[in-house]
């Protein structure tokens, strides 16, 4: 394998693996919405846990999206998400993937904090959260999570099979946006070839996890990108999901991804946002940026974090209050970057 491991980074990895005892009960967990890095990783996870004899199951707050079940095609009965409060009452350890903060937990919050066992955590977000004692193995300089979980193998010499394989190389795929994003290091390329060596087909990947799309994802990407608007002189672009499409174009918010990096895509913007309305009242934005531009950062004060390049935010409020504020605070913050100070944005729809 191509992965080197510090010393600090093998004793974290180590003292993890400890916890993985044949018969106790293990809950793998990610956020809400889960994407392919969260259940990439926990697929991948699954597969090293139970050649080591150990009881594991997939425990999530919501369901997994119709392009990622292929995941688990091998592993029945190992996505346990529609019972998974009774599953982690049952825990003897947690795994919290992919985050590191509770409250991305959505209606497994209160479980787990109950819960009273061991909650580890792999991670690799700038943003650091809050979760009930337990081992960390954490590196915000890693691709995907999904890459942390092949050097915590490596760590505890834990052979990497092609099933395992093929669920660490879904999270780096698609959390590198098919090695696009700039948290695609020569590392993480050497670590996609070791997978490749492993027997994944990336060509099968790509067919499951882009090429099957429900008839509705392209046309809630035209109602998306028809709100478009750009102020160019301050580097700013947003898109709206029209409230009520996901619904009536019979689509999941997963057949999202991919609609920000439009606004992006644009010459010289270096901000761009997704607005939609999660539930009456509260309101989730997606930040993506280029160049400099940190999005963690400008997500904190809302309570919101994430990657310098992709972060996000939820807010309570109608969807023309959160937009009004955060655009304010997205003028703002541009401007202060360029030394000038906020004014109301020139549009171009």
């Amino acid at each position: 394998m191509s992965v080197t491991l510090t010393p600090g980074k093998i004793a974290a990895a180590r003292e993890l693996a400890r916890l993985f005892v044949p018969g106790r009960r293990v809950c793998l967990t990610t956020h809400v919405n889960p994407d392919g890095d969260g259940l990439g990783s926990e697929a991948g996870l699954l597969h090293l846990l139970r050649e080591r004899g150990v009881d594991a199951i997939v425990t999530n707050p919501t369901p997994t999206p119709p392009r990622f079940a292929f995941l688990f095609d091998d592993l029945p009965g190992a996505d346990r998400t529609a019972e998974a409060v009774k599953e982690l009452r049952r825990a003897d350890l947690i795994v919290v993937l992919d985050i590191s903060d509770l409250s991305r937990l959505g209606m497994l919050t209160e479980t787990v904090r109950g819960r009273g066992v061991p909650v580890a955590c792999i991670d690799h977000h700038v943003s650091e959260g809050e979760l009930p004692p337990g081992p960390r193995y954490m590196d915000p300089t890693a691709a995907a999570t999904g890459e942390l979980i092949l050097e915590l193998a490596e760590a505890n010499d834990w052979p990497i099979t092609e099933s395992a394989a093929r669920g660490l190389y879904v999270a780096i795929l698609t959390d590198t946006g098919g090695f696009r994003f700039s948290n695609t290091r020569p590392q993480t390329l050497r670590v996609a070839a070791d997978l490749l060596e492993a027997g994944v087909d990336p060509e099968e990947i790509y067919l499951e996890v882009y090429a099957r799309a429900p008839e509705g994802r392209p046309r809630l990407f035209a109602e998306a990108l028809q709100t478009l608007v750009v102020e160019p002189e301050y580097g700013l672009a947003w898109v709206t999901v029209p409230p009520g499409a996901i619904e009536r174009l019979k689509v999941t918010s997963d057949d999202l991804d991919g609609v920000v990096e439009f606004p992006r895509s644009i010459e010289g913007v270096r901000l761009a946002l997704l607005f939609r309305e999660i539930s009456q009242g509260r309101v989730k934005v997606s930040l993506r940026s280029v160049g400099d531009v940190d999005v963690a950062e400008f997500a904190r004060p809302f309570g919101g974090g994430g990657h310098r390049k992709a972060a996000g935010l939820l807010m309570t409020g109608s969807l023309a209050e959160v937009q009004a504020t955060v655009l304010e605070a997205a003028r703002a913050w541009l401007g202060s970057r360029d030394g000038r100070p906020a004014a109301s944005g020139t549009a171009v729809r």
